[in-house]
C-alpha cells in the first residue's frame, strides 16, 4: 500500500488559455444609454471609430508582428439595471458597429464579473487583496475585508470624539506619492437587505483581469466565450458571461488591453488602478503569461497596471 503524502498544491495544475496580443473594449454603456435610441448607440460608436484606428496603428507600429492579433469586446451593464432584452440590444449594438466598420467579437455581462458560472469572481478577487500598509493605525477603522473599502494610503487619523487633547488635523497621504498626494478611498461593496452589492470599480477590475486572462480558480480558467445562441433568451442571466459573436474573432483574452472609454469612466478607472495595484497575482500565471507574451516580441510589465492602457473620449 502506498503511504507516501503528496501536497494538494503540488498536484495543482494551472490551466492556459489562449491569448490575442491586444483585447480592445469598444465603450461600456449602461441600460439607460441603450434606452436614447439607436442614433444615440450610433453616435457613442461613431466617435469610438476613429480612436480605434489610430489606436491600432500605434500598437502595429510598436509591435510589428507579422499580422497582430486584436480583439475587441462590449462589456453591457446588466448587474445594475436589466432594462433591455438581449434579443433587441444585440442586434442594435452589431448593426452600429457595422455601420461604422467596427466588429464586436466578443459580448460580456457585467453581471459575470460578479458571479461567472457559479464562481463568485468578485470575491475571489477581494480575497487576493494586499491592503497598503499604514502607519500609525489606531485599530478605530475595521479592515478591508470588514469595511468595504480599500485606499491607496493612509487616512487622516480619527480621533475619538471625547479626546482631552486632540492632535492637529494631518492629511491623508498616498504610498509612493511623488512629491504630492492624490489619495483615493475605494468603496469596493455595500451590503443591501443582507445582500453584498458589489461597486463599480471592483466589478471593472475584476473585467481587465479577466481580459488579461490572469484569474484562476485553483488553477482553472474562470471563463471562457461561448458562441451566440440561436434564439436570443429574454432575460439577461440566461446569456453566458461572454458570447462570441465573431466566429473568426482572435482570442477573447490578450497580453494587453485598451479600453476605449467615454470620461465619465476616469474616476471609475483611477479606482480600477488603486484596486489592482493591491491584488495579490498567481505568480505562475504571471510568469507564463510574461514568458510567451516575450516569445511573440509583445513584452508585457511586471505590474499588471501596466499591461493596461486607455483612451478617454469626450464629444467635442
Amino acid at each position: 500500500m502506498d503511504t507516501s503524502f503528496h501536497e494538494v498544491a503540488a498536484e495543482r495544475r494551472t490551466q492556459d488559455v489562449a491569448y490575442s496580443h491586444l483585447s480592445v473594449e469598444l465603450d461600456h454603456l449602461y441600460m439607460e444609454d441603450f434606452l436614447l435610441g439607436k442614433d444615440h448607440l450610433r453616435k457613442r460608436i461613431r466617435q469610438i471609430a476613429p480612436w480605434f484606428r489610430t489606436a491600432i496603428t500605434a500598437f502595429t507600429d510598436r509591435h510589428p508582428n507579422d499580422r497582430p492579433r486584436v480583439s475587441t469586446c462590449f462589456l453591457v451593464d446588466d448587474y445594475f439595471s436589466d432594462l433591455i432584452a438581449p434579443g433587441e440590444l444585440v442586434p442594435q449594438l452589431k448593426e452600429a458597429a457595422a455601420e461604422e466598420g467596427l466588429r464586436i467579437d466578443y459580448l460580456a455581462r457585467e453581471s459575470a464579473c460578479a458571479v461567472a458560472d457559479g464562481i463568485e469572481l468578485a470575491q475571489l478577487v477581494a480575497g487576493r487583496l494586499i491592503s497598503v500598509p499604514v502607519q500609525g493605525t489606531n485599530g478605530s477603522r475595521p479592515p478591508t475585508a470588514e469595511s468595504g473599502w480599500l485606499s491607496n494610503g493612509q487616512r487622516t487619523p480619527s480621533e475619538p470624539a471625547a479626546a482631552l487633547h486632540p492632535r492637529p488635523w494631518q492629511p491623508p497621504v498616498e504610498a509612493e506619492a511623488k512629491t504630492h498626494s492624490i489619495f483615493l478611498d475605494v468603496e469596493l461593496w455595500d451590503e443591501r437587505d443582507g445582500k453584498r452589492l458589489w461597486s463599480c470599480p471592483m466589478l471593472a477590475a475584476v473585467w481587465q483581469l479577466l481580459r488579461l486572462g490572469l484569474l484562476r480558480d485553483h488553477g482553472r480558467t474562470v471563463i471562457q466565450p461561448r458562441p451566440l445562441p440561436r434564439e436570443l433568451p429574454a432575460d439577461w442571466t440566461a446569456m453566458p458571461p461572454v458570447v462570441q459573436l465573431n466566429p473568426e474573432a482572435t482570442p477573447f483574452h490578450g497580453y494587453r488591453t485598451l479600453s476605449l472609454l467615454d470620461d465619465r469612466f476616469l474616476s471609475i478607472e483611477h479606482a480600477v488602478r488603486v484596486i489592482l495595484n493591491q491584488v495579490g497575482q498567481d505568480n505562475e500565471v504571471m510568469e507564463r503569461v510574461a514568458r510567451r507574451a516575450q516569445q511573440e516580441h509583445v513584452p508585457v510589465p511586471a505590474d499588471v497596471t501596466g499591461r493596461i492602457a486607455y483612451v478617454f473620449m469626450t464629444d467635442f
